[in-house]
């Protein structure tokens, strides 16, 4: 599977490069009669990614294999990519302006859609490479408050600006009649009003569905020995990568018109705010990998029971 996907992923770098005029006469067949709405913004900087962000992703994973070895973080980071990719594009096709051009080729995004739901799940439900309990080190990272482990107090705090970020945009995504969010629609990101549809279906996903997860990150740095942490936070970098790549480039992208683009005077501010969002889920996730013994379970050391000592007295004298 993974060699018939990166066989695709030069079928996408093609068409982006002939899009954007690199190249020609490679995919002016099936821009005519497959997918006209890989021609938009969005889809352009999509296939950028696919043909080399996934094409690398896959070639390490294919090498993994071969040699008998693990690829579950690397298949995590994938899935999420992969899975944020294509919910946004199927959706954003059948909502938006070209939900009247739907033609036979566009069934295909469906399988692209259904390997990494079932890769997900697969990796998700297989054993860990790495213990899920620790010891002396484990109880001593756990022992410690909020307040004495800085960079976790900035994490939750970036957690915290993300989540209100996504609020703001998804509120702007619905329509909603508040100030905040008409004055962020005309003077920050008009690109969530684009008729394609793909920017307002990311916000929604990132509203109903990266919302929860921030917030259940926000949890897992608060509470000592989530092991869940591990995976999901790989898999949700994968997935904010994977959308801020083609919300941010589509928005500056030349095939955007210019009253959807980022305005001249809000450009710094707005570049500045979307790169830290990207960047949150990638630092809580090398976070979470690089110092792991906060997310495991404490096992019990030689002879602790968990009892006062006093206690442990007693039951050793009734015991013999």
């Amino acid at each position: 599977m993974f060699t018939e996907f990166s066989f695709t992923c030069v079928i996408d770098l093609t068409s982006a490069l002939e899009y954007d005029g690199f190249i020609s006469g490679f995919m002016e067949f099936y821009r005519k009669t497959g997918e006209p709405y890989l021609g938009t913004a969005y889809a352009i900087m999509m296939c950028y990614w696919d043909g080399i962000a996934h094409f690398v992703l896959y070639l390490v994973m294919i090498s993994r294999i071969a040699d008998r070895r693990a690829y579950r973080t690397v298949g995590l980071f994938w899935a999420g990519s992969l899975c944020a990719n294509m919910s946004v594009f199927i959706t954003g096709i059948v909502v938006g302006k070209y939900g009247s051009e739907i033609r036979p080729a566009f069934w295909l995004n469906f399988l692209f859609l259904v390997m990494p739901v079932l890769g997900a799940i697969t990796l998700f439900t297989r054993s860990k490479d790495r213990p899920l309990t620790g010891g002396y080190n484990a109880q001593h990272a756990q022992s410690m408050k909020l307040i004495w482990r800085p960079l976790d107090l900035l994490l939750v705090i970036l957690l915290l600006a993300a989540m209100g970020f996504t609020i703001l945009r998804g509120l702007a995504a619905l329509d909603s009649p508040l100030g905040a969010t008409s004055i962020y629609l005309r003077q920050y990101e008009p690109y969530l009003k684009d008729p394609v549809g793909f920017p307002r279906v990311m916000m929604l996903h990132q509203f109903f569905y990266g919302l929860p997860v921030m917030g259940a990150f926000i949890y897992g740095l608060l509470k000592p020995g989530c092991t869940w942490m591990s995976d999901w936070t790989v898999f949700f970098a994968g997935a904010m990568i994977q959308c801020q790549w083609a919300h941010i480039g589509g928005s500056l992208h030349p095939r955007t018109t210019a009253p959807f683009r980022i305005p001249s005077i809000t450009f710094s501010s707005v570049l500045a705010a979307n790169l830290l969002y990207t960047l949150t889920p990638v630092l809580v996730a090398l976070r979470v990998h690089s110092n792991p013994y906060f997310f495991l379970k404490i096992a019990p050391f030689p002879g602790q029971t968990g009892l006062p000592n006093s206690e442990e007295k007693d039951t050793k004298y009734k015991n013999k």
